[in-house]
């Protein structure tokens, strides 16, 4: 297959906006897409941010950055969005009716030969990659959150995908400063995430019943592993939205009743995560 140049993320929430900059600031041509003018006109800012960040943690130059950002663009048209890209990254709310229909959209849309991957957390390709009409072009590439920094990139086809797809996804990982994870086999959740949710499951399960304060879970985690951070500090990165859809995707009676109190403490009144400066902590 050709390199893959140029790219178009599907949704600027947290993980969407920074894999946009990742690929940009490796060279990647990007079209960001999103659904409302007003959300759109808010990633001028979010490149500050995570201009800021580059420059923390990877000593990135003014001259860099300032590439990158010109390789970034924006659009709420998602025709125009999809006009000239080699592959799409999917980064919408993790909610499978939704995703399917956005895979039907930008599977009608999208040009031949265009390559296919969700960036799903805990929904297996195979549940959506018929929606696109070109299901042997569908795979799964899945980045943990502050992706400059935990730099895996999971990649996870289904029965039908075609292996050429997934050889040239494990290449197009690379090329963005990942490090190209081949999951071989589906598996809800990947490795990363097959790790990670019983672990935050078990938090917020602690928490819905009363065992104890998110600030004591945390510091126990800390305290007797050395990680650096607790089960809700790294849920703070995931971001409240994400939280809210796979507990209330579960479906157990525990599952659904952190749902609910996260939506009303926390995303009713705004409190997302650490990209909105409040989730189960604050932030500067």
């Amino acid at each position: 297959m050709a390199e893959l140049q140029n790219l178009t993320v599907i949704g600027s929430g947290v993980l969407g906006s920074q894999i946009a900059f990742q690929a940009a600031y490796f060279g990647k041509n990007v079209t960001v897409y999103d659904i409302s003018d007003e959300i759109v006109a808010k990633l001028p800012a979010k490149w500050e941010r995570l201009s800021q960040l580059y420059v923390r943690d990877m000593a990135a130059t003014p001259e860099q950055l300032d590439a990158a950002r010109a390789r970034l663009s924006e659009t709420t048209d998602l025709a125009a969005a999809l006009a000239d890209a080699d592959v799409v990254i999917e980064a919408v709310p993790e909610n499978l009716e939704l995703k399917r229909k956005v895979w039907a959209q930008i599977g009608a849309a999208a040009p031949s030969g265009t390559l296919f991957c969700t960036n799903s957390s805990t929904l297996l390709p195979s549940a959506i990659a018929d929606a696109t009409g070109h299901p042997e072009r569908f795979l799964a590439l899945h980045f943990a959150n502050e992706v400059w920094r935990n730099n895996t990139g999971e990649v996870m086809g289904h029965a039908g995908t075609d292996p050429a797809a997934v050889t040239a996804v494990l290449q197009f990982a690379g090329e963005i400063g990942m490090v190209p994870i081949h999951v071989e086999k589906e598996q809800p959740g990947y490795i990363l995430n097959t790790l990670l949710v019983p672990l935050l499951s078990a938090a917020t399960h602690l928490w819905i019943n009363g065992v104890a304060e998110v600030e004591d879970i945390d510091k126990t985690w800390r305290t007797a592993t050395g990680s650096p951070l607790g089960p809700f500090q790294i849920l703070d990165h995931v971001g409240m939205e994400t939280l809210y859809q796979i507990n209330l995707n579960t479906g157990t009676e525990e599952s659904k009743r952190v749902a609910e109190r996260v939506k009303t403490e926390y995303i009713d009144k705004g409190y997302l995560g650490m990209d909105s400066g409040r989730g189960f902590y604050t932030y500067e």
